[in-house]
């Protein structure tokens, strides 16, 4: 594979502000809405927890010097830019109690360390750490390794559809999200 794809968490990647296509009633009484209906959430439920998973899991994120998912989507955009823990807690899509276990996880782990913000001391700010570099970089060549078994499973035309089809269900989940707030 020539190129990284998008890691999750990509600034580019991740940002699910399109429009959500015009809303078609989908109505379960119907044989064909309820078994599209049952076959959607049965693919999630695998993606979320298939056998499978916990193969490519441990895969991906170690055995030896293994890493959460969480700990993952951190170093993501921490391998990108520093970030205030506010920030970290927007893109990760978590609360700031969230955010903050996480970073010390991290931390902990020797992953990531906090310091004051440059322009303002009361602001705590967050950075990998060369050991996280290291070990973020194992792992995204391990995921990296594993889209191109998986992608070329699909033809080019599949892909881009595919692609489409996630980031269109990623913004109808934000949109659902946002209307039952």
């Amino acid at each position: 594979m020539s190129a990284s794809p998008a890691a999750p968490g990509d600034d580019a990647a991740s940002h699910h502000e399109e429009a959500v296509s015009p809303a078609t009633a989908v109505d379960f009484t119907n044989p064909l809405d309820n078994e599209q209906a049952i076959r959607i959430g049965r693919a999630w439920t695998e993606m979320r927890r298939g056998a499978s998973m916990s193969g490519l899991k441990e895969y991906v994120y170690g055995t030896d010097d293994a890493i959460r998912q969480s700990q993952m989507d951190a170093l993501d955009l921490l391998a990108r830019r520093d970030r205030t823990m506010r920030g970290l807690a927007e893109r990760l899509r978590v609360d700031p109690s969230t955010a903050t276990r996480a970073v010390n996880s991290l931390v902990t782990d020797g992953l990531a360390e906090r310091f004051p913000s440059p322009d303002d001391g009361r602001v705590v700010m967050v950075r990998i750490s060369a050991d996280g570099r290291r070990v973020h970089a194992a792992a995204g060549a391990r995921r990296s390794h594993v889209m191109a078994l998986l992608l070329g499973e699909f033809t080019p035309e599949e892909r881009s559809d595919l692609a489409g089809m996630l980031e269109r269900f990623v913004a109808a989940m934000d949109h659902v999200t946002d209307r039952l707030s």
